[in-house]
């Protein structure tokens, strides 16, 4: 019969005021990490990092802890208010192409449209045409298109520069016309004086591109109801009746006229202003007159109103 042989204790048991206890404990977690680690495909440098992760003290995790504590309390109780008051919305006046803008401060929700959103407007009859009125005396219009069924613009500002018949600048005249939604308007100048010089040559050109905002035609309830031309002697004189024929009054209202032949040539043009037309079917009536006969060649007459448009 053989003799037992006594198997040693193995088990890690607590110190006597010693790290002995500790040492055991930490010993078991590294078996434990290292075993895990062991079983799987792991590059040397992903198993040092994991094992760093998974050796972090509990001093070292409470430490982390609290600071993200102090973080988080830092963004809710001062980041937050501080955003709140130094945060300005976006708004169209801003400087500022943001919010749901095309632009700096136009498109979008903005009244202002950018300059991409727009057509600009159309100088027709090849520039600005003139009458001679009296002797070194002329009127002078160029007619405008605006091709822009939802776009108008107020103060728009133009010059007409005149030239005699060697090509020698003899004045300018500057001023501002409004465009109305999808309408034709008229840049008049009356009684331009050119020194008794020969006027050949009119050049019409905007001095800078028109401010467009977003708008409605506001003049379909005006109504041309008459027109009455007539020559007398060495002058001629039309009268247009307008009709209201909507409930609300119209005021400020310039009207422009073109004259033309049977060919379409414009034989003249001039315009007036009306203060007030009321409601409900007032009528008024625009005068115009010209110290010239123009010996029956007038045929048709175009009447171009105009108000300030409203912005939408």
């Amino acid at each position: 019969m053989e003799t037992p042989v006594p198997i040693p204790n193995t088990e890690v048991k607590c110190g006597c005021g010693d790290d002995t206890h500790m040492k055991g404990k930490v010993a078991s977690r590294q078996y434990k990490i290292f075993n895990s680690l062991e079983n799987r495909e792991t590059s040397p440098i992903f198993f040092l990092i994991c094992y760093n992760i998974f050796m972090s003290s509990w001093s070292t995790r409470r430490k982390t802890f609290y600071g993200s504590v102090v973080i988080i309390a830092i963004i809710l109780f001062i980041g937050v208010p501080a955003f709140y008051f130094l945060y300005t919305p976006p708004s169209c006046s801003d400087g500022k192409k943001n919010g749901n803008e095309l632009g700096i401060d136009c498109g979008g929700s903005c009244v202002k449209l950018c300059q991409s959103s727009f057509l600009p407007p159309q100088i027709a009859w090849g520039g600005a045409k003139f009458e001679k009125v009296v002797t070194g005396l002329y009127n002078v219009a160029a007619y405008i298109v605006n091709p822009n069924v939802s776009g108008a613009a107020v103060n728009v500002p133009y010059k007409i520069s005149f030239y005699d018949d060697r090509g020698i600048f003899i004045t300018e005249r500057q001023g501002k016309m409004t465009l109305s939604p999808h309408r034709n308007s008229l840049a008049f100048e009356t009684a331009v004086n050119v020194k008794q010089r020969v006027l050949v040559k009119a050049i019409f050109e905007f001095v800078q591109a028109p401010a467009w905002f977003q708008s409605h035609d506001t003049l379909e309830g005006l109504a041309v109801i008459d027109k009455k031309y007539e020559e007398e002697n060495a002058n001629s004189s039309l009268e247009v009746t307008l009709e209201n024929r909507t409930l609300y009054p119209y005021k400020n209202i310039d009207v422009s006229v073109v004259l033309y032949d049977s060919d379409g040539n414009v034989q003249g043009f001039s315009k007036t202003k009306i203060d007030n037309i009321n409601p409900k079917n007032g009528r008024e009536i625009a005068s115009f007159t010209w110290p010239i006969n123009r010996e029956g060649k007038v045929t048709s007459i175009e009447v171009m109103p105009v108000i300030n448009p409203v912005a939408d």
